[in-house]
């Protein structure tokens, strides 16, 4: 190879600006402390540019955050960060969701108490809302160590859902809601938890399978006196039977249509009908109908027009009208039910079985429909309206949008908005006892009827005086507080030109995002969909980003019974937030579930090394800004570059997935940048034998500089504790500063093409080299190498990095074929 032209750095002690050998997690709370001294993340409604509020989702504290959950606030912020580099004023705010069931049950059994018992008076009531207000103190302090020390850019908003502020702009929206004819007063059925004693929406039921029986028990026809057999799981409610149906098209019952059948043990008589619901392959063909069994025999009744007998009180108790079940548990019921029926002679048989039981979704205790007197928040209407709106959203990944249409296909009843607990948003709202009337206060503070006096000296309607207005002692269903986060944060009621640019009134969509996962589809996302539409008549959401579950390392979901709940600080402890980050973001594609891996966070942990080490070899070379040129294997690379920046920017901002840009990314900056263009270029960029002409080295200090720049702003979103201390280092600013790199349309030449070639090239040498136990810096002095012409650009870089003499064409003969376009000749 022929002499360059000498060069001015070929003599240099080139020395690492980058000082520390290694990268250390110390440096992560070092640099926490700077984001907060600096205000890096403040933000600033005023700013001009575009806006984006993140409604970041209001976690629970009613217990401490698994990998999992720690995992998707992170995610979380890694979609922020992005955002705010490509000029979004990005707004994340972070506040505990601290209303309703779950912390009222936490209570309860930290202390052993019944809500229900303590709160019987107003100051039992108080007692117990300042225990919730404390165990949510001590548990939403563990929540904030953690994010923190992830690195999360929240803003941290200590006025939670609970907050005076929260709960009036709650009750304000009640009051509109009102006002506009949405909510109403009815007694009807509702799905009631016995233990919580309190209604619970469609949303809020689970369900579990259990083992159970299935009981065949004899009937009789009234008017022809034979006996048929009707199978039930729920004995306890043959009491509460209101008709037997079978389905039409069964034969065997033909003759019982218009006949009636006596009710086993009680006496009474009830219809014989043809329904559809009945399967008959269920038992026997012949099913009982009860107020209230489940969901269908509710239905049943009502369309029938029959009249129900209810016979579960709200305690989970039978009531007088159950006869010798009266006062006993409704599993005890059942119990006692069938030892009375065997005893009778009307037990025919009892078959095992399993089924599913819907139960509660906070105590899991198997739930009753119950008649009780509620308020109601009009959604049926609206279904129809919400499909359409929900393909309006930008909606990731597009496979869980169906989860959301099918749950608001399957509504069935109008949403209970009243619970009968404690520790929630009150229900604005007086009843005045001589006339009636319901009064709902003005909007603007908070209510608290339960404990203040009504803001009227008399009933409107009719003059009684205040003494005859009652405070209404319910609270809000804790969906009906949450679903209107994204409005809280967007300044709704409160920062009017914040409102209106995060929705604007000549925009469709507003200028959201809604993070939350899979497992909450049907309500939080659900809730807030029709919530916003109601109060707005627009979409919530432009964006809407679902995650998975998070998973043990078996794939199961992690919960206490089971011993399985992995808790992220001491692993945080042992590797630092970075390999837990870099694990959240790697672990799975955006909307699958994803498993906890220490090896994944090893991983992590080598690449930070490896990225690391990169960049103190990059900085041992000052950056030039003119007087370089590029050879055709720099512009292969930043070819290269230019493709990963429109993938990793693509799947950023349009999927709004971290798995894709972690993966290609990790795997570019170790395996094609330093295990390529670095090796290839080290020798000109050091220059030691002054082989290159200045301009040339530059050249390779340029490429080195620029790829290494857009590598770490790509990865910042994700790793924003090693990029950020890298490019303090290298550059003198926080990488938190840098906009997203784009693609310089100077590197899209036919080079870029290659950079597969090349890396298939050096490859194809260091596995030969291995297969024959020859270091892999040792230079091939016997063998020539012939390639295809496709390498002639690139001989010259692909001989120093190989040590070995290069040929264009194809031998004759040859020792060695590595590949279609590479041969080995041994040297004559």
């Amino acid at each position: 190879m022929a002499a360059k032209e000498p060069s001015l750095q070929a003599s240099r002690n080139f020395k690492p600006k980058i000082e520390e050998k290694r990268w250390s997690k110390e440096i992560e709370l070092e640099l926490i402390e700077r984001w907060r001294e600096e205000g890096l993340y403040e933000f600033d409604p005023a700013r001009e540019g575009p806006i984006l509020v993140i409604d970041t989702p209001p976690p629970y504290p009613s217990g401490k955050w698994h990998v999992g959950g720690a995992a998707h606030y992170a995610q979380i912020d890694m979609i922020a960060r992005y955002f705010r580099m490509k000029g979004w004023n990005v707004f994340v705010p972070w506040y505990a969701d601290r209303n309703g069931l779950p912390v009222e049950v936490a209570v309860e059994k930290k202390h052993g108490i019944l809500a229900h018992e303590l709160a019987r008076t107003k100051e039992g009531r108080i007692k117990f809302l300042e225990m919730c207000r404390k165990e949510l103190d001590r548990v939403e302090e563990e929540l904030v160590r953690i994010w923190t020390r992830l690195g999360c850019s929240f803003t941290y908003i200590r006025d939670g859902t609970d907050s005076p502020e929260y709960r009036k702009i709650t009750q304000a929206t009640f009051i509109e809601l009102w006002k506009k004819g949405l909510i109403y007063e009815d007694e009807r059925p509702v799905n009631w938890c016995p233990r919580c004693r309190t209604t619970l929406s469609e949303a809020e039921i689970e369900h579990r399978d259990e083992d159970a029986y299935l009981y065949y028990v004899k009937w009789r026809v009234k008017e022809t006196g034979e006996e048929i057999v009707i199978a039930t799981t729920r004995p306890e409610l043959i009491g509460a039977a209101r008709a037997v149906i079978y389905n039409p098209r069964d034969e065997r019952y033909k003759k019982l249509k218009g006949l009636h059948a006596i009710v086993p043990i009680y006496g009474y008589e009830v219809p014989i009908l043809e329904h559809p619901a009945a399967k008959p392959e269920f038992g026997t063909g012949l099913v009982m109908i009860s107020s209230y069994g489940d969901w269908t025999d509710e239905q049943i009744i009502r369309e029938l027009g029959l009249k129900p007998k209810v016979i579960v009180q709200p305690d989970g108790t039978m009531s007088d009208e159950a006869g010798f079940l009266r006062g006993l548990l409704v599993r005890e019921a059942r119990r006692r039910m069938a030892e009375e029926l065997e005893k009778r002679g009307l037990l025919v048989k009892k078959e095992q079985i399993r089924h599913r039981v819907p139960i509660c979704w906070r105590c899991k205790t198997p739930i009753e429909i119950v008649h009780v007197k509620e308020y109601f928040l009009k959604q049926l209407e609206f279904k129809e309206e919400l499909k359409k709106l929900v393909d309006k959203l930008h909606f990731r990944p597009e496979k869980h949008k169906q989860k959301l249409l099918d749950w608001i296909e399957s509504l069935r009843m109008d949403w209970p908005i009243s619970r009968t607990r404690f520790y929630g948003t009150e229900i604005p709202l007086w009843h005045c006892r001589r006339c009636g009337a319901k009064l709902v206060p003005e909007p603007g503070r908070y209510y608290r009827p339960w404990l203040e006096e009504p803001p009227w000296d008399r009933c409107p309607v009719c003059g009684a005086p205040r003494e005859e207005l009652e405070g209404e002692t319910r609270i809000f269903d804790t969906w009906f507080d949450s679903s209107i986060s994204v409005l809280y944060v967007s300044g709704y009621l409160r920062n009017l030109k914040l409102f209106e640019r995060v929705y604007p009134k000549d925009e469709e969509l507003p200028y959201t995002l809604r993070p939350q996962g899979v497992d909450i589809i049907r309500t939080w996302l659900y809730f807030t969909l029709l919530r916003v539409y109601q109060l707005l008549g627009k979409p919530a959401f432009r964006w809407v980003r679902v995650t998975g579950m998070g998973l043990d390392p078996k794939g199961r979901a992690m919960h206490k019974s089971l011993g399985n709940v992995i808790d992220p600080e001491p692993y945080i402890e042992t590797y630092g937030a970075e390999p837990f980050r870099f694990w959240a973001a790697a672990s799975a594609k955006l909307g699958d579930d994803y498993r906890f891996s220490e090896q994944v966070l090893k991983t992590g942990k080598l690449f930070l090394t490896k990225l690391w080490n990169i960049a103190r070899f990059v900085s041992s070379f000052p950056k030039p800004e003119k007087d370089y040129k590029l050879r055709p294997i720099d512009l292969a690379f930043l070819g290269a570059l230019n493709d990963l920046i429109r993938r990793v920017d693509y799947n950023y901002g349009v999927e709004l997935d971290v798995h894709q840009p972690i993966t290609e990314l990790y795997n570019f900056t170790w395996n094609v940048f330093a295990a390529h263009y670095i090796e290839l270029v080290k020798s000109r960029a050091y220059n030691r034998e002054s082989r290159f002409s200045p301009e040339e080295q530059r050249g390779a200090w340029y490429t080195l500089h620029y790829i290494l720049d857009a590598l770490l702003r790509m990865l910042a979103p994700i790793l924003p504790f090693i990029t950020d201390a890298i490019y303090r280092r290298l550059y003198g600013e926080s990488v938190h500063k840098q906009r997203f790199p784009e693609p310089n349309p100077e590197w899209d030449t036919k080079h870029k093409d290659m950079l597969e070639h090349i890396t298939r090239f050096n490859s194809a040498i260091w596995t030969w080299k291995k297969e024959h136990n020859i270091k892999l810096s040792e230079p091939l002095r016997d063998y020539v190498i012939y390639v295809d012409e496709k390498f002639a650009d690139y001989i010259e870089d692909l001989a120093e990095l190989h040590h070995a003499e290069i040929v264009v064409g194809k031998p004759e003969k040859y020792e060695y074929k590595l590949a279609d376009d590479i041969y080995l000749v041994k040297k004559s």
